[in-house]
């Protein structure tokens, strides 16, 4: 693998998230540095017979303010999100699509599982009322391709466009492929993220039987979600949406744009180990960190944050921790690092998105967000978490890591411009 100083460098011109924490940047923002926990017990239905009763779920949102209201009806609420988010950051960047070339637009929006509310209530449907009920915009709308299409027909993108799915990797993996083809000239502007709305009975049936969710703290959740810390017993929920505007760097100052921060490296891995479980040696999350580095023709050194995957399992902690001894060596303990799922929750499909604009506001703050809900030391997580208050630092170089079912892992790496 290269680097990149022959190609066309990629800044981020706009940045648009819908999550536990707020709807926009700023809120989004003001409520992570605060160590703000978006988790509470479940609104959406009943918990009863479900031993996980907590997420973080986005509440006061209303797809018809995003989108006409007879279109938000046909879609899922994943789509919903994606809409929202790609108009938060046209608005974030104070951009307006019109005047880019449409041929040169794209829009790649991944998500893990695309729209399980659909599924759900159209099995409903089919067997209480017959084949017959079941409505003509069901695949449309379940499919996880659908949000970038609909986003890009309300934007008139004609570019690239197409869904990464990698379960919890794809938010990451669709940021990463938009640079890619920026980079390789098939655009000029794309809007990439992902988006995710999987808290529903049926997602939540699936994930409780496979023990991955947090049980302990039914009855205190807004500590439930307590990455790379003692007492974690699984992972929370979240759902929400996030994406960027990526743009070379000389058309963004061709109409002169407000630059947040350039997207410097990208690299994706697969474990090729197990199903669900990260390799115990870590190697191809180790691998992906290393590429990625490679990539962008940084030294590991330059690097002194990571925005973790950190989702508050017993196993992935661990095995994260890990790689970044195995990659950094002695650096890793004096690199900072920290895990916004305690604050969001796990957003699956769309964590690596609303991560990677956290990595953008903290190049361009310096204010690292923190870990919180961390009370007691585990033996095998020993690294710098940024525990519990947020950190003031000097950084031109930061880390964005990112794993999923199937084993698939992606990095990307943030630079000041």
């Amino acid at each position: 693998m290269v680097g990149n100083q022959t190609k066309p460098r990629v800044v981020v011109t706009g940045i648009g998230v819908v999550a536990s924490l707020g709807t926009g940047l700023d809120e989004f923002w003001s409520s992570l540095i605060a160590g703000k926990s978006g988790t509470d017990r479940i609104a959406r239905f009943d918990t009863t017979d479900f031993t996980c009763k907590v997420a973080s779920e986005v509440v006061d949102f209303n797809a018809a303010d995003w989108m006409d209201a007879k279109e938000a009806k046909r879609n899922d609420r994943y789509t919903h999100f994606a809409m929202a988010a790609a108009k938060l950051a046209l608005q974030e960047g104070e951009i307006n699509p019109e005047k880019f070339e449409p041929s040169r637009f794209g829009v790649l929006i991944g998500s893990g599982i695309g729209g399980i509310e659909t599924i759900q209530n159209q099995s409903k449907i089919l067997h209480e009322r017959g084949p017959r009920r079941v409505s003509p915009f069901m695949i449309p709308s379940l499919i996880a391709n659908i949000a970038g299409g609909v986003v890009a027909i309300e934007l008139g993108a004609r570019g690239p466009n197409f869904a990464v799915v990698s379960a919890c990797a794809s938010g990451t993996h669709a940021i990463g492929e938009a640079f890619r083809l920026i980079q390789n000239g098939e655009a000029d502007v794309i809007l990439a993220g992902g988006s995710e709305a999987a808290i529903t009975e049926l997602g939540f049936s699936g994930f409780c039987s496979m023990r991955a969710m947090s049980t302990n703290f039914n009855d205190d959740p807004t500590h439930a979600s307590r990455p790379f810390e003692a007492a974690r017993d699984g992972f929370v929920m979240g759902e929400g949406a996030g994406v960027l505007i990526l743009e070379t760097l000389e058309h963004a100052q061709a109409r002169g744009a407000k630059i947040h921060c350039e997207v410097a490296g990208y690299a994706a891995t697969c474990d090729a180990y197990h199903i669900t479980s990260p390799d115990v040696e870590s190697r191809g999350l180790s691998q992906c960190i290393q590429n990625a580095i490679q990539d962008a023709s940084v030294q590991k050194e330059e690097i002194n944050y990571i925005n973790a995957h950190g989702t508050s399992t017993p196993y992935n902690d661990r095995f994260e921790t890990n790689a970044v001894k195995k990659v950094f060596g002695e650096h890793a303990y004096k690199l900072k690092m920290s895990s916004t799922k305690s604050m969001t929750g796990h957003l699956l499909g769309a964590a690596g998105a609303i991560e990677a604009a956290t990595c953008c506001k903290v190049l361009e703050t310096g204010i690292l967000p923190p870990t919180i809900n961390y009370e007691t030391e585990d033996p095998d997580c020993d690294l710098d978490y940024v525990v519990n208050e947020a950190q003031k630092i000097e950084t031109d170089v930061v880390m964005s890591n990112n794993s999923g079912f199937g084993g698939q892992n992606a990095s990307l790496i943030f630079r000041k411009t």
